[in-house]
């Protein structure tokens, strides 16, 4: 099956000489969530915004649905939804009323009952006859997310849609969200919070400084590039480890009561079984053994740093 959404050597520069993009090359499969991380300026909203054909690109190609962006930018937009970082609103309209004058905008024919399920899935029902001006920041946002779904888009945007809410109106989008990707949705969203990012998304892409620095399946990639690491706690402290522990590679605690050991949990040799015949070898007594891998956050800090 053909990707949704298919990128190709996709640049953009701009008059001063900055290239916020540097032929990005991404296919995004249908129905899946992708979770796109990078630091601020990385270029994940340039990309997102010429996707949905707000900015030109320098050079490159961007197919969703089979349709070239700027050839058929009509037929793409409609199938398109965007959630952007701007809380750009009318402050005077009512929550019912922006959400199907959107719909409308798209060319849909009115659906009241659409728009009441959306408005109650994002527990905005009872707001809908409310003054933007008079919504918090968090319900505000919930409203952008209502207008992207009112025209019923195969692809969905989410550029850092929990930016500034609360851990409940968080934990509400995110059901959503798995109730969308149920109904054949395809999801991309930008986040700073790495552990949304680990939880719910397939697949995770990498940006730093214009270029993908690698796009993988999750479950995969904390195979690939996270590391275990093995905490040995002494029955009695040690103010040095000793040298015939050197090829381990350990660290001493502070307080020298544990010794901590990482190792490459996918590779074919560990080394743990050596390095507890080595502690038994050194007179130590192994009071307790515990294991914990690096966390999807440390992987993403490691990659940033190593494209920096």
């Amino acid at each position: 099956m053909a990707p949704i959404v298919s990128i190709r050597n996709l640049t953009k520069s701009y008059a001063t000489g900055f290239k916020a993009l540097k032929g990005v090359d991404l296919d995004i499969e249908e129905g899946e969530i992708l979770a796109l991380l990078g630091p601020n300026g990385a270029g994940k909203t340039t990309m997102i915004s010429i996707i949905c054909g707000i900015v030109t690109p320098t050079s490159g190609t961007v197919t969703v649905g089979g349709h070239d962006i700027q050839q058929d930018f009509r037929r793409t937009r409609s199938i398109i939804g965007l959630v952007p970082q701007e809380l750009t609103l009318d402050a005077f309209e009512t929550v019912w009323n922006t959400v199907s004058f959107s719909r409308g905008l798209h060319g849909c024919k009115p659906d009241p009952a659409l728009i009441e399920r959306i408005l109650k899935d994002l527990s905005l029902y009872d707001k809908k006859d409310t003054m933007l001006r008079h919504l918090s920041g968090g319900m505000r946002r919930r409203v952008l997310i209502a207008k992207a779904l009112s025209y019923e888009p195969k692809v969905l945007f989410l550029d850092e849609p929990t930016a500034g809410v609360d851990v409940s109106l968080r934990k509400d989008m995110w059901q959503l969200v798995e109730r969308l990707r149920a109904n054949g949705v395809t999801i991309i969203l930008t986040t700073h919070y790495i552990e949304e990012a680990e939880e719910i998304a397939d697949r995770i892409g990498v940006i730093n400084h214009g270029e993908i620095l690698l796009v993988e399946e999750k479950q995969a990639l904390m195979a690939k590039l996270g590391r275990k690491q093995m905490t040995v706690e002494l029955a009695e402290p040690l103010a040095a480890i000793p040298d015939t522990l050197s090829p381990f590679g350990l660290t001493l605690s502070e307080e020298g009561a544990r010794l901590v050991y990482e190792f490459n949990a996918s590779g074919e040799r560990t080394g743990i079984s050596s390095l507890l015949a080595a502690l038994s070898q050194a007179g130590l007594r192994v009071k307790d053994i515990s294991t914990e891998q690096s966390s999807l956050e440390d992987i993403f800090v490691e990659l940033v740093g190593e494209g920096k």
